[in-house]
């Protein structure tokens, strides 16, 4: 951890403010998302589909509406945006624990959502202006404590809820509020608004000028396969430990979740390092989409070998090594995709790209999870459990050829945007 400190402090003050503005969301955030959903369905009563809907409109306010939060900073600075969507996470967070109608919950859960969209592509953006030269040690530095944060915030959530669900989102409201304090005076008013670089466009001419970078667009089409086999924590591997252990699977998933971001964590600093050294950008994010790839080879080979079944403990063991190959090659990735998304924007718009990136990366999320439940259920019932794994290792494989053909036709060396018309 002495690197970890060391590293962040090497930075500017306005990307040191940023990273442990990261650390102090995440914290947040994981103190409540994960118990949400028992809040919901034990606590209030609700029907399944009423916490589904919950749940949903969260993530899809955020997804959504994440390319306007970039079209927002580009057009008036990085600041503003940051302290809008710490304020009105402020609000979501609170109202989560003191209202129980649907639609209140509804509003309360569109909120935090938005509050993501306009807050994530700005921070990214600023982060990356603010490190300047050094934007890939910035990002790793910077996963670190996004890492960390998600790594305390649920055990403090649960030592909350000994007092009850209203403690637990006070706190993270609270949390929030500090955030926006600290960051309207503490954070510079800078982006394209505040230093000269602000274009005239409007929203539209933004999305114009995006939609119009080829580069950037295969790019991200590329990296989606990325973004579903990272989530596949939180799907295919508790399915997988359900179907191994029962009911007694909770607290073995929690493990693998603690054990992802404690690589993450942990290994960071070491692993972009590594990688950076050794191999170009590109270069460094097609080893680390390989790796990602890699880490179904463990639950596919176990499931071939031993017909679908196996022991829980090798079954444990195998999807302990998924998640800690995934951790490494996301870390691996992380600071040089967010790196290529600068280059690909020209050093234009850059909060813009990185809002549609995540919204795209979204999008791709939701399908993916679909194909994934729609092949578990698939293979399940025609005793191929083989074959979920394996798709997921083809699924990293072409993420990685494809961003390898990208580098090879020179895409990713990026160039200047061209500039859209601007409207009358």
């Amino acid at each position: 951890m002495t690197s970890v400190w060391a590293t962040t402090r090497s930075f500017p003050s306005a990307v040191r403010l940023l990273m442990v503005n990261q650390f102090a969301i995440n914290c947040a955030f994981y103190m409540l998302m994960p118990y949400l959903a028992a809040h919901l369905s034990a606590d209030l009563g609700l029907a399944a589909w009423s916490v589904g809907l919950v749940l949903g409109v969260r993530n899809l306010s955020q997804q959504g509406m994440s390319l306007l939060g970039g079209s927002l900073a580009d057009r008036y600075g990085y600041k503003a945006p940051i302290l809008a969507g710490c304020l009105l996470r402020t609000a979501g967070f609170a109202l989560l624990g003191w209202v129980d109608a649907l639609p209140a919950l509804i509003v309360a859960s569109a909120a935090t959502g938005l509050a993501g969209a306009l807050f994530n592509p700005a921070v990214r953006a600023a982060l990356a202006d603010g490190a300047g030269e050094r934007r890939v040690e910035a990002f790793a530095a910077f996963n670190v404590h996004y890492q960390a944060g998600m790594l305390l915030g649920p055990p403090i959530g649960l030592a909350l809820l000994v007092a009850d669900f209203r403690a637990v989102c006070t706190v993270a409201a609270l949390i929030f509020a500090v955030l926006t304090l600290v960051q309207w005076r503490a954070l510079p008013g800078g982006g394209p608004a505040a230093d000269g670089r602000r274009t005239g466009e409007g929203v539209w001419a933004q999305w114009r000028t995006v939609s119009a970078n080829r580069p950037f667009l295969l790019f991200s089409l590329a990296m989606i396969g990325s973004y579903v086999l990272a989530f596949q924590v939180y799907l295919a591997l508790p399915l997988a430990v359900g179907a191994a252990l029962g009911a007694a699977g909770s607290l073995a998933t929690s493990g693998l979740f603690v054990l992802s971001a404690a690589v993450a964590v942990l290994g960071q600093l070491r692993l972009t390092g590594w990688a950076g050294r050794r191999w170009p950008g590109p270069q460094a994010l097609v080893y680390g989409l390989l790796i990602m790839g890699a880490a179904f080879v463990p639950p596919a080979m176990l499931a071939a070998v031993t017909d679908g079944g196996g022991a829980p403990a090798a079954v444990l063991a195998a999807l302990a090594l998924t998640v800690v190959l995934l951790a490494v090659g996301g870390a691996v990735v992380y600071p040089f995709e967010m790196d290529t998304v600068v280059t690909l924007s020209g050093d234009r718009l850059v909060a813009t790209h990185y809002g549609f990136y995540n919204t795209l990366s979204g999008l791709g999320i939701t399908l993916g999870n679909l194909a994934t439940g729609a092949l578990w259920d698939f293979a399940g019932r025609h005793d191929a459990p083989w074959l979920v794994w394996t798709v997921l290792t083809a699924t990293g494989l072409g993420c990685a050829l494809a961003v390898h053909a990208l580098a090879r036709t020179g895409a990713l060396s990026g160039g200047r945007v061209p500039a859209a018309p601007v409207a009358a």
